[in-house]
């Protein structure tokens, strides 16, 4: 059986594609943090505590979206 080398195009689409999702991500989940903080009149902890929350979500949130990405578009073949 041949070894099936990388598709270039696929790859660089999947970093295109989790460039721009995960800034997207991670500016909702900072400015809903500062929001909320800002909202509710937490103060700088509360509200930083919040944007990194909200951030390590928006990692998680993005990870699973990249794996399904990956499925999709296969990086080798």
């Amino acid at each position: 059986m041949a070894k099936r080398g990388i598709n270039i195009r696929n790859v660089l689409t999947l970093i295109s594609v989790a460039i721009l999702v995960g800034v997207e991500f991670l500016g909702v989940a900072v400015a809903a943090g500062w929001a909320l903080a800002g909202l509710f009149g937490l103060g700088q902890t509360l509200e930083t505590v919040l944007m990194t929350a909200f951030g390590a979500i928006a990692v998680y949130a993005l990870l699973i979206f990249m794996r399904r990405a990956i499925e999709v578009e296969p990086i080798r073949g």
